[in-house]
This record gives structure tokens, C-alpha cells and sequence, in this order.
């Protein structure tokens, strides 16, 4: 969960650089580094902290001439963030910064240990940086291809050669790597929006294939055979990635929703051939993590609703289950980067079953696209803020459609067509939002309630608050609350009651008349206009599209609660927005 970006060309790569870093910096941010290097040095500079820190560091240090550099935004897996185990690592003549992690480090770095090499951090990183040097005797090539034999796990790698002053190598396997072209000068990114300033034009690199750059241009090699790959124009824009005026990522994207939403309805409504017919499965599985797998719970809903057979796993556990797979399963994977390390595992236990799969992604390159046999792109643009929104909103919009099609219903198109109209009048109601997000910053526990439909929503409001403004919050089955979880209320908490699902509507009132016996302060959140002082009504709309009214509002909720108690809001901690490790 980190981001790393190279760059060779005319340019001082210092500038290249810090603009990627910073484009990146919501893939990690506990630490960052760069190297520059030129026919006498390597020089090396690293900070702990935002990328803000590192900028500040560099001003302050007299840099080498160089047109060749790396860098690198972390967040930690292998040792605390600090700046000896930030990136970049060196050892001997290598020099490297990695994304992604080894998983037989250890025993790699034992062995080279009792050979006498010494390890100063504390990272996996510099193991493989220590294992190239080892092998280097002047083909920097071959040692590469024998060192990545020896490693187990996932690594995006861009390595120098002080004695190769001018050549940039770069390796992946797991996790993501892109080889950007530009006028005589080459980018290596692990996400296209590092070099968007710079270059559109980009060539997809697969697995365990190594790139060879200098300044008359590059090659990709594979166990030493050459590989010609073609080169792609992107289409997303450096508008995606603008703030365009509001103080966070995380608020641009919760109102960039009817926009977006409006132009899928466009694609799919009149076009429904488009997306893949679930009809002729009996059995579905979802599969994915966080926001994506509360996505999930709610497409179960449809899906059982369409009387087809679901069941819903978190990824990280699926493939470890016994599963006895049927021809007529579909597996469907959800996951806005289409790199989630967890998601990719369970796709390709079902791809090796011979199991058709579907992807629901935003990243079209992304790995998840490239392997599902089917998928469906939700075409968010760039989503920056760690804490998921529009991606969330599209992604219940895709499962909506394909359970459409699956049963046809003239009541939905209808309320369809009238969904971005109604999403924009309920997140225009910003004032209202503060005012229910003041009944809770200063609060230290919140609970969410509800059951069904509603109980999947609830689990995604708990978890924005949660994870932007550090308040410990937590969603239940409304029904549930009385066996255990009733102990925790009293007039210190509040509780969010969702009652959007009409079949379970009178009990879930029920269930938030005996919180308040307890002294909480409710937050009703449903479609009737009802008593309580504290209540956000929704538009009601077809029970298939009723979510995507609700969630946007808790969505906004959580925002201004982090902004009235000063949070870091589109980076919160310990958080990164690609989750490239198991």
C-alpha cells in the first residue's frame, strides 16, 4: 500500500518526482523518500510524514545534476514508519524503492546474513535490494531475473545501478506497475495519475516482464525474450484529479455523485444489452472488502429478491473456505481499484475452478478487469479521498441494474430516470447535514441500526464515520441489539436509525424506541415523516434504488463530523486507499 514513481529524461527528475508523490500520496503517507542519480552518485533524501515534509527537506539540501530518479510515498507494513525504513533502500551498488510485500523475507534476509551483509531498516525492501546486489556482477538484467526467482509475494520494483548511471529498470509481479512514454523522456508509476501532468501515453507491463529504459528509449524482456507491447492513451483527465475549488477530495467526490450516476443511467438505461445477463446463473457469490463488501451485502438483497441463490464473503476469507462450486456459479468481484490484493486471490481460485467471474471496478488496466471474465466498469473518474464514495454509490448502481435486468420492473426505470434529481436536492441539504453531524463529533461511541437492506446500509455509514473521524461507531442488526449489545447504551450515545426496508419497518422503530428508553439520542433516517426531533427524511423510491438516497447523507454526515473535530479527512490515519497486501 504504497506509491512509487521513476522518471528519465531532460527534466530535473526532482520536479517529476514530487509532482507523483504528491498525485500518489493517497496510496500512503507514513513516510516518502527520492533518489536522484548521475555519473558520480547516488544522493538520497527521506522524511517521515506527508510528502509536504520531504518537499520542505529537499528545499533545504543542494541537490546533484541528474536526469534519473525514484521515489516513493509509504505506508508501513514491514517496520514503523521512521526514516530508516522509509524508501528508497540501498545496498551496494542497488538502489530500489518497492511497493508491495515479500512474504519469505525473512528467511531471505537470514541467509544473507550468516553470507555477512548487514541490513540497516527494518523492511522487506531492502532484502531484495541486498538479494540484486548479491547477484550483480556487471548484468544488471540477470541479476534481477535471479533474484525475483527467489521471492514470494507481491512487488512493484524500480531499481538503479551506480554503476549504471544512466539506465532505469522496473519489475513487477502482483502488484500494479505502468510504463508511461513521453517525448524522449519515460515515467514508471504504480498509478497513471502520478504522470498525468506529463504524459497520457502508457504501456501495461506484465507480470515478472522487465524494463530496460535509457535515453534512446526502452525494452521489455521476459526470462531474457524480448516482449512488444502496445501503448495505450488515457483517458482520464487531469480534472479528475483537481479540487476544483472545494477543501477536500472526499466533498468534491460526494458531489460529483448525480453527475455520475446520471451519465450511467444514460449508458445502460436504453442499452441494457451492455451488461452481462445473470439470468442463466442459479448460484452467486460476492466477494470483496470494507465499502466493497457492504456494496455486496446490499446486491444480495436484489439478487434473492430475483430468486437466484447468494451467498456474500469478505475476499480475505473466501478462499480459504471449502468451497464446492457449481457450473451455473458466477462469482462477482467488487473493488474500486481492481487491484485489492484480497479480491485478486479469490478471483483466481474461481478462474482456476473454471468459474466465470465478474468485475465490478473503476480501473479499466486494473488487474481485476484484465482477469474476470466478465466485467463492468462504474467509470467514477479518479477517487482520491482514502474514504470511498462516489465508487460506493456507482458500485450499488451497476448491482441495481444487473438485478433489473435479471427481473424487469416498470416502476424502476421510472424512479431511474428521476435518481440524479433526487440525489442532488438531498446532498444541496448541506446545512441540514451539519446540523445532525453537531449531535455527534463530540460524542465517543455511535451506533447504527437497522435490518435487511438497511442493516447493509448502516454498516457503511458506521464505517465512513469511523474511519475518517476516529469516533468508535458500529452498525447492528436492529433486531440483535437486545441480546448483548443494549448493555453499551445510555445517554452518552448516539444511534442512527435506518428504516427505509418496509418490511421490517415497524419492528426496527420498535428496536429505536428501546435505545431511546435508554437515554440515546436518536437520529431517525427513513422515508415517513415521523416524531422524532432528530430526522433525515429520504425521497422514497423504488426499494432497488432506495439506498443510493441514504447512504449519500451519511456520507456527508461523517465529513462534517471529521471537519469539526480538525481530521485529516481525505487521509486519515493508518488508512491507504489501494490495498495491495494480504
Amino acid at each position: 500500500m504504497c506509491g512509487i514513481i521513476g522518471y528519465l529524461g531532460p527534466k530535473h527528475p526532482k520536479d517529476v518526482l514530487l509532482s507523483g508523490l504528491k498525485n500518489l500520496e493517497y496510496r500512503g503517507y507514513d513516510s516518502s523518500g527520492i533518489a536522484l542519480m548521475n555519473d558520480e552518485s547516488i544522493q538520497i533524501i527521506k522524511s517521515v510524514g506527508k510528502i509536504s515534509e520531504l518537499e520542505e527537506k529537499i528545499k533545504n539540501e543542494k541537490l546533484i545534476n541528474s536526469n534519473i530518479g525514484i521515489a516513493h510515498t509509504r505506508w508501513a507494513t514491514h517496520g514503523k514508519p521512521s526514516e530508516i525504513n522509509a524508501h528508497p533502500h540501498s545496498s551496494g551498488h542497488i538502489t530500489l524503492v518497492h511497493n508491495g510485500i515479500i512474504e519469505n523475507a525473512i528467511e531471505i534476509k537470514n541467509k544473507l546474513i550468516k553470507e555477512n551483509i548487514h541490513f540497516n531498516s527494518d523492511t522487506d525492501s531492502e532484502v531484495i535490494a541486498s538479494l540484486i546486489n548479491k547477484y550483480y556482477n556487471g548484468n544488471m538484467e540477470e541479476a534481477i531475473n535471479k533474484s525475483i526467482k527467489e521471492l514470494k509475494g507481491s512487488y512493484a520494483l524500480l531499481i538503479m545501478c551506480d554503476n549504471e548511471p544512466n539506465k532505469l529498470y522496473a519489475i513487477r509481479c502482483e502488484s500494479p506497475l505502468i510504463l508511461g512514454v513521453g517525448n524522449k523522456e519515460y515515467y514508471v508509476t504504480s498509478d497513471i495519475g502520478a504522470i498525468l501532468n506529463y504524459t497520457n501515453k502508457y504501456v501495461l507491463l506484465g507480470a515478472n516482464e522487465l524494463v530496460t529504459i535509457d535515453k534512446n528509449g526502452y525494452k521489455i524482456t521476459k526470462d531474457n525474450k524480448k516482449i512488444v507491447r502496445e501503448i495505450n492513451i488515457s483517458n482520464i483527465s487531469n480534472e479528475d484529479i483537481s479540487l476544483h475549488g472545494y477543501e477536500h477530495y472526499m466533498m468534491k467526490e460526494i458531489m460529483e455523485e448525480p453527475v455520475l450516476v446520471n451519465n450511467l443511467i444514460k449508458k445502460y438505461a436504453n442499452h441494457l444489452e451492455l451488461l452481462p445477463d445473470l439470468k442463466k446463473y442459479k448460484h452467486i457469490h460476492i466477494v470483496g472488502c470494507g465499502s466493497a463488501f457492504y456494496v455486496g451485502m446490499i446486491g444480495k438483497n436484489f439478487f434473492e429478491e430475483d430468486g437466484i441463490d447468494v451467498s456474500i464473503d469478505v475476499a480475505s476469507e473466501y478462499r480459504y473456505r471449502n468451497i464446492k462450486y457449481e457450473k451455473s456459479t458466477l462469482v462477482i468481484l467488487i473493488s474500486q481499484s481492481g487491484e485489492t490484493a484480497d479480491t485478486i486471490a479469490a478471483m483466481r481460485m474461481a478462474n482456476s475452478k473454471g468459474i466465470d467471474t465478474l468485475a465490478i471496478v473503476n480501473t479499466e488496466t486494473s488487474t481485476i478487469a484484465r482477469e474476470s471474465t466478465y466485467k463492468v466498469l462504474i467509470e467514477a473518474g479518479k477517487e482520491i479521498a482514502v474514504a470511498t464514495t462516489k465508487a460506493y454509490i456507482l458500485q450499488v448502481l451497476i448491482l441495481s441494474l444487473l438485478s433489473y435486468k435479471i427481473k424487469p420492473d416498470s416502476n424502476y426505470m421510472n424512479d431511474l430516470l428521476s435518481l440524479p434529481q433526487l440525489l442532488k436536492v438531498q446532498l444541496d441539504k448541506t446545512g441540514f447535514h451539519k446540523k445532525m453531524a453537531d449531535k455527534v463529533y463530540r460524542k465517543k461511541d455511535v451506533f447504527f441500526i437497522g435490518r435487511r437492506i438497511d442493516y447493509a446500509i448502516a454498516l457503511e455509514g458506521s464505517l465512513k464515520l469511523k474511519e475518517i473521524s476516529y469516533i468508535h461507531s458500529e452498525a447492528y442488526q436492529a433486531g440483535e441489539l437486545k441480546h448483548g449489545t443494549i448493555s453499551l447504551i445510555d445517554n452518552k450515545t448516539v444511534v442512527f436509525g435506518i428504516v427505509t426496508d418496509e418490511v421490517t419497518h415497524d419492528k426496527t422503530l420498535s428496536n429505536l424506541e428501546e435505545v431511546i428508553a435508554r437515554g440515546a439520542t436518536p437520529i431517525y433516517i427513513g422515508t415517513d415523516k415521523l416524531k422524532y426531533k432528530n430526522q433525515i427524511i429520504i425521497p422514497k423510491i423504488h426499494k432497488k434504488l432506495q439506498p443510493l438516497l441514504v447512504v449519500p447523507s451519511l456520507q456527508l454526515i461523517a465529513y462534517y463530523v471529521a471537519y469539526k473535530k480538525g481530521c485529516s479527512i481525505d487521509k486519515p490515519r493508518n488508512l491507504a486507499k489501494s490495498v495491495t497486501v494480504e
